[in-house]
Order: structure tokens, then C-alpha cells, then sequence
């Protein structure tokens, strides 16, 4: 009489051996970017932890690679650091100098993959940390969203929806943006935005003016 055939450890074996997504290599690349520029303003993570009200914890586990920051945390950060979030992308643009670079081919744009909340920003203007103007091709997966928490920074921006729906809220006020529709407000004013679509992606075309950072 035969025995019962001994169970495969290798099956188990194979399902702990699942990688991590490839997308935490983009979080590893912007904490590096918020550290170099942390560091080239010598500003201690004390100092970012109370500009930022953040904790030091966190903005460590960010500098690392650790945790993957929001749009309005990385906003936050970009202000405190003097400088628009284009400069946190992972692309090392240059920190201490404009670029004097016109173009930007298509298959050149960095990407700011905001994984963990469906947002991803792909920077159509040239890199440069001194930067003051930039451009953006915004993609929302569907219920991407900047998060329930209204949030702050400097300068301006605008948009022009150019496939699918978003939700814009500014101050008290929210409207519903589909195709052709556009918008502009100083960011100073509290806003967040989301994409609504339970099945369909949405395309913005967005641009950021810095006013205050340098």
C-alpha cells in the first residue's frame, strides 16, 4: 500500500517569493532628491520636521525610500525646501543652476508615480531645480485622488482637461470638470482634486507657477 505522497514545500516557497512592485524604486528616488536638496540648504531634519509639522520619522522613512509621501506632503515639502515639486522628481534636475534646456522629448519626461494614490505627473518642461514655471501631464487613475484633506502651497496653477472627468475643490467650493473644461487659482487657497470615474482614467494637463520658492 502506497503512502500518501509528501506535500511540496516548493509551492510555498515560490509564494513568499513574491517581489515588491516596481514601483517603490520611485519612492527611493524621490527621498533621495528631498535629501540632496535638504542638504544643499544644510537644513537639519529637525529643522523640515518643524517647518513641515511633520515628523522626523516620517521624513526619514521618505528620505529613504521607505514610504511612499502624497501630493500634498510632497507640496508641503517642496515649499519648505524653496523650490516647486518638479524639483522632486526623481530625474536629478540640476540643483544648484537654471537649465538652459529648450526641449523635452517624449520618451525624456520624468515621472512622479504616485502609487499609493493613483495620481502620477509626468513633467513635460525641462528639469531644473530653479525652475519657476512648469508643465505637466497629470494622469488620475479611476478614484485617484489627492486624499480627503485639503492642502496648501506656493505660487499658482491651471488645467486643462483634456480626457475624462475631475473633481476640483477649492476653498468650500467643488466642481465637476469633463473634457474641454479648464481652471486656474492662486495655491495658496486650500484645494484638492480626484478623478470620480469608477472605470475610465482622466488627463490633465496642468501647470504649476512658483512665486514665492527661490
Amino acid at each position: 500500500m502506497r503512502k500518501p505522497a509528501a506535500t511540496r514545500p516548493a509551492k510555498r516557497a515560490k509564494a513568499r517569493a513574491v517581489t515588491k512592485p516596481a514601483e517603490p524604486a520611485m519612492d527611493v528616488a524621490v527621498g533621495r532628491r528631498i535629501r540632496d536638496l535638504r542638504r544643499v540648504r544644510q537644513f537639519s531634519l529637525e529643522t523640515v520636521a518643524a517647518r513641515t509639522e511633520l515628523s522626523i520619522g516620517f521624513l526619514s522613512q521618505i528620505e529613504r525610500g521607505l514610504s511612499s509621501p502624497s501630493l500634498r506632503v510632497l507640496a508641503t515639502l517642496a515649499d519648505v525646501l524653496g523650490v516647486g515639486i518638479a524639483a522632486l522628481f526623481g530625474a536629478s534636475p540640476s540643483v544648484d543652476g537654471a537649465s538652459d534646456q529648450v526641449v523635452t522629448r517624449g520618451l525624456q519626461r520624468p515621472e512622479l508615480k504616485l502609487w499609493r494614490t493613483g495620481v502620477s505627473k509626468q513633467l513635460l518642461s525641462p528639469a531644473s531645480a530653479d525652475n519657476k514655471l512648469n508643465l505637466f501631464l497629470v494622469h488620475l487613475e479611476p478614484g485617484g485622488s489627492t486624499g480627503d484633506e485639503l492642502y496648501t502651497h506656493d505660487g499658482e496653477e491651471a488645467g486643462l482637461v483634456l480626457d475624462g472627468e475631475m473633481m476640483l475643490t477649492v476653498d468650500n467650493e467643488t466642481w465637476s470638470l469633463k473634457t474641454g473644461d479648464s481652471f486656474r487659482f492662486a495655491s495658496r487657497r486650500p484645494h484638492r482634486f480626484s478623478n470620480p470615474a469608477e472605470d475610465a482614467k482622466a488627463v490633465v494637463l496642468w501647470v504649476n507657477c512658483v512665486t514665492g520658492a527661490g
